[in-house]
Formats: C-alpha cells, sequence, structure tokens
C-alpha cells in the first residue's frame, strides 16, 4: 500500500493502527507520545511496524500520512472473533462465555459509528509538511492519534449491559489471564480533539444494546 501510494502520489494516507502498540503501559491514559517498543503480542508489533514504516515514507518520499490508533472498537457487522460479537451469541443460545481474568479488566471500548465519523475527520485533516512536531513525535508529514471512547469501562459491567439486552443471564466460565492479553487500555484523545475536532458521542450503555439488536436481526434470533 505505501508502495502504490508512493507511486500514485496520494496526496493523504490515513491507514489503521491498533491500541495494542501501548502494551501493558501502567501509565494512564494513554498518550501517543508515550514510548511503544514493547508490544505483549505479534499484531501489536506488525501494527507498531506499520507506524514505522509509514513514518519512514513519510520521510523519504513526503508521503503525507495519518495513523489512527483504534481502541476496542465495536457495533454492528463487527469483527466475529470478538469479544462483543462471541459473547451476545453465546448468551442468546445459552451456552457458557469466556471470561479471561476473572473479568478483571477494563476496556475503552469505542462504537463503530463514532469512529466512522473519526476517520472523515482524519481524512479531512492531513498533516502539514512543514517540519514541526506532528502528535506522535514526527517532523516528517505523519500524525499519529488516538481513538478511543477515553473511559475505560469495567469488563462485568459490559457483560451486564448485554446481558439486560440479551435479556438473558450470562455463564460464565472463569479463566486465567490470556497470553499477549493487557488488564486496562484507556485512550489519551487531547490531540484528536485539538486537531480533528473529534470526540466520541456514543457511551457502552446506547452502543451494546444497539449492537446487540442488530446482531438478533443480522442472525434472526427471536
Amino acid at each position: 500500500m505505501l508502495e502504490l501510494a508512493r507511486a500514485r502520489r496520494t496526496e493523504h494516507l490515513v491507514y489503521a493502527s491498533s491500541s495494542s502498540v501501548y502494551g501493558a503501559s501502567a501509565k494512564v491514559p494513554f498518550s501517543v507520545e508515550d514510548r511503544v517498543d514493547h508490544p505483549y503480542s505479534l499484531y501489536a508489533a506488525t501494527k507498531k511496524a506499520d507506524e514505522l514504516m509509514s513514518e519512514t515514507y513519510a520521510h523519504l518520499y513526503r508521503l503525507q500520512q495519518t495513523g489512527l490508533r483504534f481502541f476496542t472498537v465495536y457495533g454492528p457487522w463487527g469483527r466475529p472473533d470478538m469479544m462483543p460479537w462471541i459473547f451476545t451469541g453465546k448468551i442468546l443460545r445459552g451456552e457458557p462465555i469466556p471470561v479471561f481474568n476473572d473479568g478483571m479488566m477494563e476496556r475503552d471500548f469505542t462504537f463503530i459509528g463514532d469512529i466512522a465519523a473519526g476517520v472523515l475527520a482524519a481524512l479531512d485533516h492531513g498533516p502539514a509538511d512543514d517540519g514541526l512536531v506532528k502528535p506522535g513525535g514526527s517532523t516528517a508529514p505523519h500524525a499519529i492519534y488516538n481513538f478511543g471512547n477515553s473511559h475505560p469501562e469495567p469488563l462485568r459491567k459490559v457483560i451486564a449491559i448485554i446481558e439486560e439486552a440479551c435479556g438473558r443471564k450470562a455463564i460464565l466460565d472463569l479463566q486465567p489471564m490470556q497470553l499477549g492479553d493487557v488488564p486496562r487500555t484507556f485512550a489519551d484523545i487531547t490531540e484528536t480533539e485539538r486537531d480533528l475536532g473529534w470526540r466520541p458521542a456514543t457511551p457502552v450503555e446506547a452502543g451494546f444494546p444497539w449492537f446487540v439488536q442488530w446482531y438478533r436481526e443480522y442472525h434472526r434470533f427471536a
């Protein structure tokens, strides 16, 4: 994609990174100015590699780029391997749900509608090639922004919201922490608000029932 953008002289390339690059940082909230040199998973390492390659292309070829670190995105048409999809399906079918670390985790859940609006805002606000330091530390035309709800939610609270939306209690299969998982994510969106004018508008109390309703209709649950 970077070579294609360079060959076509793309005006502005926006790409997806991830909150996973922060690993298990004890400093919260996570800031784009933080060092992210200790990934906890191979997935996180690939996202950090994406950012480094993008920075290089911005420096060598002045290719304007913006990297978006997404925080636990959920909502209609979400990934089937993610927690909201798995938990909703199992609760509706009366099957146990796998709850890691006894549910003692917090996630900065971010609704897909807010994310879509943020991507459009990023596309409209490319970083200038002016030699000034951008969010994330680059002096090339390359910026990095956090896209999260900026409000970590306890996993057990979210399970309760899904239970209520499904109309039945979950059967909890409590398990130890997964290898490569982290206890908490929390986005500092100061630069995102300042530069892109973006702030999420959907709390989990509204977003998860919306997702459950979509899931019921998509899978034709009564």
